[in-house]
């Protein structure tokens, strides 16, 4: 291989170039690679579509997800008229039993106050848990003592019970600080309180990498250069934290949003008539013997959701591994 022009090499006829790839690009290439990766991406990217453009998607299919259709209803309890819940062009999901509302719209209105809850959450709980574990960890002496102690005790915390106490107490003193009473109060509410008892555990995640990370060369090479605490934390010992954090978001957000349904059913969630995926499950349970498809159909956004989140965080886990095969 001869230098050219002092920049450029020229390579001879029929010599073969090993190119060398990143860890990024490696991870990528895994990632495209794994066809379960692709489907869970695709669904997860239907459920954010439908989520921000639901107002649109309603507006087309000429649907409400408020609109009562008592004429839709049958004289006998109030269920929908027809099979599988009253399910026709109109209403391709059905209509609820006693309202008449349709299903689909609910539901693509529900998905956007789902979703807008732990996307939150999980911004609020990652943010907080990686500054404060890699403060803990970088750290030696009294501050990393305090801050794994307050870990310790939030972790100790019986979270349901907890919640169930603090909501209505966190709600009024939210709605003192002038946020509108109501579902804007609630929502901030649900945010709060899942946030506030799920940063622990990617702090303590955090906190463990960056204890190994720590007593690495380029973080001595770093200090003995004279850089400030500042650029040690946020530009050496962050940017090789991604793997864990990327895997630990894909796990948490499933999880915030079956939290989200499970605080439904134990009447902390929006108020009537707005839905969510939980408030939707919780009221389609009381006629699961009488319209099944009714509870299905949030059921199945649930389970679409939460399975592929988390089939993601594993494809995730095993792009970013550098112990695995190579490409």
């Amino acid at each position: 291989m001869a230098r050219k022009n002092n920049d450029v090499l020229e390579v001879p006829r029929g010599a073969t170039v090993t190119v060398g790839r990143t860890l990024s690009q490696i991870a990528w290439l895994r990632l495209r690679r794994d066809k379960v990766a692709k489907v869970c991406l695709a669904i997860l990217f239907f459920i954010a579509f439908i989520a921000i453009f639901a107002p649109l998607i309603c507006s087309v299919l000429k649907i409400d997800p408020y609109q009562f259709n008592s004429a839709l209803l049958s004289d006998d309890g109030g269920l929908p008229s027809g099979r599988f819940g009253g399910v026709s062009l109109a209403h391709p999901l059905g209509i609820e039993p006693l309202t008449g509302r349709d299903i689909l719209a609910r539901l693509l209105y529900g998905s956007r106050i789902s979703l807008f809850i732990a996307v939150t959450a999980t911004a609020i709980t990652v943010v907080t848990g990686v500054v404060i574990g890699i403060l803990a960890g970088n750290s030696r002496g009294r501050l990393d003592t305090f801050l794994s102690r307050v870990m310790d005790i939030t972790l100790a915390f019986p979270l349901l019970l907890v919640i169930i106490a603090m909501s209505p107490v966190l709600e009024q003193r939210i709605a003192s600080l002038g946020i509108p009473e109501g579902n804007s109060s609630r929502i901030v509410t649900l945010i709060l309180v899942l946030s506030v008892f799920g940063w622990p555990y990617l702090a303590r995640l955090i906190r463990g990498q960056v204890l190994s990370l720590r007593e690495r060369e380029f973080i001595e090479a770093a200090i003995s250069i004279g850089s400030s605490n500042r650029r040690i934390l946020f530009k050496e010992l962050l940017p090789n934290l991604w793997g864990p954090i990327l895997i630990y978001t894909t796990i948490a957000l499933p999880g915030l949003i079956g939290a989200e349904a499970t605080l439904a059913f134990l009447g902390i969630s929006v108020l009537p008539p707005t839905a969510t995926w939980g408030s939707m499950l919780q009221e389609s349970v009381s006629y699961f013997s009488v319209d099944p498809f009714y509870f299905f159909v949030p059921l199945t956004m649930l389970l679409a959701a939460v399975l592929s989140f988390n089939l993601l965080g594993d494809a995730l886990r095993d792009a970013l591994d550098p112990k695995a095969g190579r490409m």
